[in-house]
């Protein structure tokens, strides 16, 4: 049955592969650890995860890639040079280091050589992406760019030239792949999907993420297709309240059959690029307090494992999310996989449903019809 799959969606796709396997690293937070600078370094590097969703701004909180992340590969050029990057679903450009960056974390990353593509072509515009830690810099440049063996031809992607302080340093990506809407693409830039569609590259305008959990293989991001295979459970389809990030309305969030949070309604964002849930800070205390955690969100392991499901109510149907998803374990210890923040927006409080929710979702990106699609797992 997999083998048919796989060759009807190449064929589906017009001949190209469509899909893109993500293998997860060892995160940022484990590699700090073992070197004995995790405590420093978060002392050293505040941040507001809540930045990275002001209009006007393309921003990227990339703290939350400490403790799983998930990357794939693509390239860029003729011939092709290899990038490794977060395909990320809160945002919308596409950048890579480049030979023009002397910034401590481009040396020790794979940087874009324009001189050694015969299909570059260049451009007088500047591109400034904002950081929870700071910034990235750099110039806008057009290029083809392979992604599953879908050749995207003159996409427009940023060459970060710096890229300032030490975070990037330490990470083991070169950069990111926005899937977002175009409506939030810093420099106006198009993004890749967006160019896929308009050149006819994807038989179907849509894309699909399956994050596998704990180490386990066989994450990938499909353009183009759904895979039948993890959508025996059905699809539940949500409607996009926005076309910016992939945003819908929750009518609730519960406990036990009880609402703790989100009990007038409010906003979420599916984001790939996030990994923990982003709760609302009164929400986030409340949840500590009703899960039992410190005001650090650290837990007993032993209590861990008789917390309920966090049960989210989106669009007349529950989507539950167990304590094995939102509980972090690391050397003996356990916290709650959850974030404080605030965004104010005009429908209300913002929730972003991360890594954490996604990994027990077959996720549907459906740009055709403007929705989201669930498949439990």
């Amino acid at each position: 049955m997999k083998l048919l799959l796989l060759l009807a969606l190449v064929g589906l796709a017009q001949g190209f592969q469509t899909r893109v396997m993500l293998r997860k690293m060892k995160s940022l937070r484990q590699r700090l650890q073992e070197q004995g600078l995790l405590e420093s370094y978060l002392e050293q590097h505040p941040y507001n995860l809540a930045a990275k969703y002001f209009p006007g701004i393309a921003v990227e909180p990339l703290e939350n890639y400490m403790d799983d992340e998930y990357f794939g590969t693509i390239s860029i050029g003729t011939p092709p040079q290899e990038f490794t990057v977060v395909f990320d679903t809160g945002s919308s450009n596409l950048w890579v280091p480049s030979v023009f960056c002397s910034s401590p974390a481009c040396r020790n990353h794979n940087r874009f050589n324009p001189a050694e593509s015969s299909t570059f072509l260049s451009t007088n515009d500047t591109l400034f992406i904002a950081y929870g830690t700071g910034s990235m810099t750099g110039v806008l440049g057009y290029d083809t760019v392979n992604v599953a063996g879908i050749n995207v031809h003159n996409q427009i992607f940023g060459l970060a030239e710096t890229e300032p302080g030490d975070f990037f340093y330490y990470t083991p990506f070169d950069g990111i792949l926005g899937l977002a809407f175009p409506s939030i693409a810093s420099s106006g830039a198009t993004p890749v999907f967006d160019n896929m569609m308009m050149e006819n590259l994807v038989y179907r305008h849509l894309f699909s993420v399956y994050l596998s959990r704990d180490s386990q293989a066989g994450s990938f991001v499909l353009f183009g297709a759904i895979d039948p295979y993890y959508t025996t459970q059905g699809i539940s389809w949500i409607p996009l309240s926005a076309e910016t990030y992939w945003q819908i309305t929750m009518e609730s969030v519960s406990i036990n059959g009880a609402p703790v949070a989100c009990s007038s309604g409010c906003q979420a964002i599916v984001d790939t690029g996030t990994t923990l849930l982003a709760v609302p800070i009164r929400a986030f205390w409340t949840l500590l307090s009703r899960l039992g955690a410190n005001s650090s969100g650290e837990i007993s392991c032993e209590a861990a494992k008789n917390l309920p499901d966090l049960i989210f109510h989106i669009h007349g149907k529950e989507f539950p999310v167990p304590p094995r998803a939102y509980v972090l374990r690391s050397n003996g210890f356990c916290s709650l996989a959850l974030q404080g923040m605030d965004v104010p927006t005009e429908e209300g409080e913002l929730w972003i449903l991360g890594d954490v929710f996604i990994r027990e979702y077959y996720i549907i990106f459906d740009r055709a019809n403007n929705k989201v699609g669930l498949s439990r797992l």
